[in-house]
């Protein structure tokens, strides 16, 4: 279908399927139209509609509504809930549709491999959105690795900073709180850094080990007279970081009194205004006290991965960071190089020569959403969906499925003591 514009539905206009794709998808009129969209959430339904002039018999209830029709485009986003997107997926696939789908895949070994058989009998297209790949920061880091000046990659070391607001906006007030309705943090939150992982060191894991715990937001640490809820006269709200009020009212990166009214604070209502995020502090769960949430995920957790041909490579995921944003050390044999993705800063150190420093944030380059990451998987996709030849960055289903089975290993490692799991019985 080379040149002609390719017709997209969206199953699930949230955070992601309405406001980061949908967004992009807005600026590449010329190349993509969003003509169909589903979701359960009536007010997100009508937004999304409104924003593509999706007509209203193209707006359905619920994804099953929609995939229940006859195709009715040349692809599908699958951006619902992580525990959906497989049996969306799948009967998406079943239709007709190539799918482009949210990380994770599942947190189900049997999902992986039977998303990957279907899309192989139906001949369909399944891309992830792994969407650090394709930010400039990590493309810079993958084209010096690349070139040969840092020799054979010997030692990779990342570090996830979470954020001490983000951890408690989604993985203990929010929708990834708990394990049985979504996955494993290490899977939810950092899918797409193991994925960049095992990208930038090109090639497979042979074994994994990984050690982490719910260590701090439990009832047992609650401080002396902190409130169930953040409003209801808590005596601990002064000193608490983690108030609600604090982090969705009066923060300068994320409140509403600051002029912030994205992404956290859309999440609790479309449209912020400052009347309804009160309500929503007052009403719904993310006014709730972080040590009295029903949440279970972890909030730190290390994974040591050993990659064919012997290098190693580590992965810390913290919640009591500062500041957000990926951080990571590449040790080769004839050099190093250490990048700061919130700073967009790279410093490569060739063995005997002077380092050179690479600032990012002086170029002209668009770092919205995930660090220029959404936009550039979007035009990917639509190039592929036109027939371009993808280049080496693409997240296919087969290349994500690796990140998946090294998150998966780690969760298996952690809930036994550190165990060493290897990944190639879980290929199949």
């Amino acid at each position: 279908m080379s040149g002609k514009i390719v017709r997209i539905a969206i199953a699930g206009v949230g955070s992601r399927g309405k406001n980061a794709y949908g967004l992009e998808l807005l600026n590449m009129k010329d190349r993509a139209k969003v003509v169909a969209v589903a979701d359960i959430d009536p007010e997100r339904l009508a937004l999304a509609g409104d924003a593509h002039g999706v007509p209203d018999e193209m707006r359905f209830p619920s994804a099953e509504a929609m995939l229940a029709m006859p195709r009715l485009a040349d692809a599908m986003l699958v951006c619902t809930q992580d525990r959906q997107h497989v049996p969306h997926a799948v009967a998406a696939l079943k239709k007709g549709y190539d799918v482009m789908m949210e990380k994770p895949i599942s947190p189900k070994l049997e999902d992986l491999q039977e998303i990957t058989k279907v899309a192989r009998e139906n001949g369909r297209r399944v891309v992830v959105c792994h969407v650090l790949r394709y930010t400039p920061f990590f493309q810079t880091i993958k084209k010096t690795i690349d070139s040969g000046v840092l020799g054979e990659i010997v030692s990779i070391q990342a570090l996830e900073n979470v954020r001490y607001w983000h951890q408690a906006h989604s993985f203990v007030r929010g929708n990834w709180r708990r394990e049985e309705d979504t996955s494993p943090m290490i899977l939810a939150k950092c899918c797409h850094d193991l994925d960049y992982l095992v990208w930038l060191c090109g090639k497979k894991c042979e074994r994994v080990s990984s050690y982490g715990s719910l260590m701090y937001f439990k009832k047992s640490n609650a401080p002396e007279g902190a409130a169930l809820r953040c409003t209801q006269g808590c005596k601990a709200k002064e000193s608490c970081p983690y108030d609600a009020e604090k982090i969705y009212l009066t923060n300068k990166d994320t409140g509403i009194l600051c002029g912030n009214v994205e992404w956290p604070i859309d999440v609790l209502a479309e449209n912020p205004t400052e009347e309804k995020i009160r309500h929503a502090i007052e009403t719904g769960p993310y006014g709730r006290c972080v040590f009295h949430c029903d949440n279970d995920v972890v909030d730190h957790q290390i994974v040591n991965m050993q990659m064919e041909g012997g290098a190693s490579l580590s992965l810390t995921m913290s919640a009591f960071t500062s500041i957000g944003g990926r951080t990571i050390k590449v040790m080769g044999t004839l050099g190093d190089l250490w990048g700061d993705m919130h700073e967009n800063r790279i410093r490569i150190g060739v063995f005997g020569k002077e380092p050179q420093v690479i600032d990012l944030g002086k170029e002209e380059k668009d770092f919205a959403g995930h660090g220029g990451g959404d936009r550039l998987l979007m035009e990917q996709f639509v190039d592929l969906m036109q027939g371009k030849e993808p280049d080496g960055t693409i997240t296919t289903l087969e290349t994500s499925v690796e990140s998946h089975l090294v998150a998966l290993a780690a969760e298996k490692s952690r809930l036994e003591n550190g165990e060493s799991i290897e990944i190639a019985p879980m290929r199949g």
